[in-house]
């Protein structure tokens, strides 16, 4: 059952943090939250709220942008790291230096309109890798939905006065039965996938923090049983930010990315090809396109999804 909701008379630490460059934080901090109903994050009138299971332990944080200031409010043991990673998360270390939009004309304008579009870190690996494997194989409404029953039964109730009740992520992914991996609805594949990492969990940390490229990051990640490169990227990209990385192995993506720079559809190799010569920002022409507003039509009803993540 969910925890009893914790109290809410403890006074916060405050900070705020200036963007050196236009930057849509929103956008950036947004992109980590899983599904509308994640106890994990929300935003309620304007501020988007965090619950984290930081190395120093338990935080919320409250984040209110503004026209050059982030105002921030954090509670718990941990909210002095959440305060002071709150640049990473706004996509402070994001640096598009050397990214030339010019190559295609649809990016090029959408990067003239967007120059504030930066790619957050969260620091967090192990939450990264956790969530990537509940979204292998399903649907994302399964998956977040997956996601919202096992932290909100296992996980840690957030402090601080929460607009809804809020949970961090679970301490110990291990300890979980089987049978409440079975009622959150998650498959016995991927549970194994979170169970065996949560063993290694200090050294997959330790490990891919002292990574120094995404190649070396791939390595550490996809040692893992049952991760494999779509999950190593998006862990990439949640934890760490990496402009560069691809969630090889997802149609949908190489269907998006094939239809906004050539008007058709491509496979993963049609969508290295077409990437290649961003490489080094291939995650923020994604992003870019995610950002154009263009869509393939559908060109019929929807499918069941592919067995496209089992990596």
């Amino acid at each position: 059952m969910p925890h009893p909701a914790p109290s809410r008379t403890l006074r916060p630490l405050e900070a705020e943090y200036r963007p050196r460059q236009p930057t849509d934080v929103l956008g950036a901090i947004r992109y980590q939250q899983r599904g509308a109903h994640d106890p994990t994050q929300t935003t309620a009138d304007g501020v988007v709220w965090r619950a984290v299971r930081s190395p120093e332990g338990i935080a919320t944080i409250a984040i209110r942008p503004g026209l050059r200031t982030v105002r921030a409010a954090a509670w718990g043991a941990g909210a002095a790291w959440a305060l002071d990673q709150l640049p990473r998360l706004c996509g402070s270390d994001d640096d598009p230096e050397g990214f030339d939009a010019s190559r295609h004309p649809l990016i090029d304008e959408v990067h003239r309109r967007r120059p504030d579009l930066r790619i957050g870190a969260t620091d967090l690996v192990f939450d990264a890798l956790a969530s990537s494997v509940f979204e292998q194989k399903v649907t994302g409404l399964q998956a977040f939905g997956a996601w919202r029953w096992i932290v909100t039964h296992y996980g840690e109730p957030a402090p601080g006065p929460t607009p809804k009740p809020m949970y961090a992520t679970p301490a110990e992914w291990r300890m979980i039965p089987s049978w409440a991996w079975h009622r959150a609805g998650l498959e016995p594949p991927q549970s194994r996938t979170v169970v065996a990492a949560a063993r290694r969990r200090a050294s997959i940390e330790r490990a891919a923090a002292e990574a120094t490229t995404g190649d070396d990051r791939d390595r550490v990640l996809t040692s893992l049983p049952g991760v494999g490169v779509w999950t190593s990227a998006e862990t990439r990209i949640r934890a760490f930010g990496d402009p560069d990385a691809v969630s090889f192995g997802d149609y949908h993506v190489a269907h998006q990315v094939g239809y906004a720079l050539t008007g058709s559809r491509v496979d993963d190799d049609g969508m290295r090809e077409l990437l290649e010569p961003w490489r080094g920002h291939r995650q923020r022409v994604i992003r870019l396109i995610g950002a154009s507003g263009v869509v393939e039509p559908r060109r019929g009803p929807r499918l069941h999804p592919e067995d496209h993540r089992n990596r």
